[in-house]
Formats: C-alpha cells, sequence, structure tokens
C-alpha cells in the first residue's frame, strides 16, 4: 500500500511512522503534489500553531490540493483543525474541507486538554471495533465545534466534536499514534478504508 504522510514542516510525523510501522506500513513522507495524489491513503498531520501551518501550507501550494484528493485523507490534531473553516488560533481561514468553526476552550478550563479522555456518539468505519467511551490522547488548546460531520465527540468543559467525516475526508482531534491499542486499531480500520 502507498501510504503518504503530508511533510510541510508541522507534523508529528516520526511517531505515526513508527506508529504505521508496528502494523507492518512503511509511510513515506512527502510533500511532492503528485506523489501525494497517487497515494492510495494519505494522512494530514500537524503540531504547533494553526497560523504557521497554514503558511507553510500555503506556501507549498498544499492548501490548493489537500481539498481536491479523492482517497481517504486522516487529519490529525491540528490536522483535522486546519481542514475546517477557520481557527481562532490566529484568526487563520482554513481549509473548508468540514463545515464547522475551531474555537479556544473557554477559561473555565485548564488549557491545554493534555492527557486521556474519552470519546462517544462513535459514527463511522473509523471506529469498528472501538467502544463507546474509550480513552484516547489528546493535547489541545482549541476544539471543532459540532456541525453534521461529527463522527465523535469529547467532553471537556463543553461537548466538542473530536472526529470528522465529510466524503473521503476524516479527521480526529486526539492522537491515534499515542492512543495505545485503540489508536492502532483506528489507523487499521483507516488504511481498511475503501478496501471492501
Amino acid at each position: 500500500m502507498k501510504l503518504i504522510i503530508i511533510n510541510y514542516g508541522a507534523g508529528n510525523i516520526k511517531s505515526i511512522q513508527f506508529a504505521f510501522k508496528r502494523l507492518g506500513v512503511h509511510a513515506v513522507l512527502s510533500h511532492n503534489p503528485d506523489e501525494i495524489k497517487s497515494a492510495e491513503k494519505v494522512i494530514f498531520p500537524g503540531v504547533g500553531e494553526a497560523n504557521s501551518a497554514m503558511k507553510m501550507l500555503k506556501e507549498s501550494k498544499l492548501d490548493v490540493l489537500i481539498p481536491t484528493l479523492k482517497q481517504p485523507v486522516l487529519g490529525i490534531c491540528l490536522g483535522m483543525q486546519l481542514m475546517c473553516r477557520s481557527t481562532e488560533e490566529g484568526n487563520t481561514k482554513g481549509l473548508g474541507i468540514f463545515q464547522t468553526d475551531v474555537k479556544r476552550f473557554p477559561n473555565t478550563v485548564k488549557v491545554p486538554q493534555m492527557g486521556w479522555n474519552t470519546i462517544k456518539d462513535l459514527k463511522s468505519d473509523l471506529f469498528t471495533g472501538i467502544n463507546e467511551n474509550e480513552y484516547m490522547y489528546l493535547i489541545h488548546s482549541y476544539y471543532a465545534e459540532h456541525c453534521k460531520a461529527t463522527i465523535a465527540k469529547t467532553h471537556y468543559g463543553l461537548n466538542y466534536a473530536s472526529a470528522l467525516q465529510h466524503n473521503n475526508f476524516y479527521g480526529v482531534q486526539f492522537h491515534p499514534e499515542k492512543s495505545s491499542l485503540a489508536g492502532e486499531t483506528i489507523l487499521e480500520n483507516f488504511l481498511r478504508l475503501g478496501t471492501g
């Protein structure tokens, strides 16, 4: 399987590569548009600050490419947030794949949310074999608001969308590569998408 991790300078790339290696799949790092387009599956990672990450996407024209991809694409953490319409972090315009906006957590909770929390109301093949209220590892200060694309929810001071799906695009706020066996199962499920 040709699996590409988009390498644009704002990714938690090594831990994702190792997670797929444990599953027996070699994930290739690339920012080459032709290579990304020809992949069977694409991972869109992200760690850091939204505005600078979006600038890096624009510099390499990946902001234009990503929304046109036809194969399954999985955005992780900041990658998922950048697939939304906008984020309050740096007042950044997103890719507009998911019709929702990203807000900062209220001051009533400790920011960032860091550590294990549960996901519930699971609604996708991405979660085959995953139990309701399974624990996932998260670290973030901003959250995606609920929308029609919500396929999992998490509570942290308020309920928010911890996973989104629109057509071939998937996004998870948590880090499956750091979420033990349950996270590994989600990555396996992603690899199986579209294979019958």
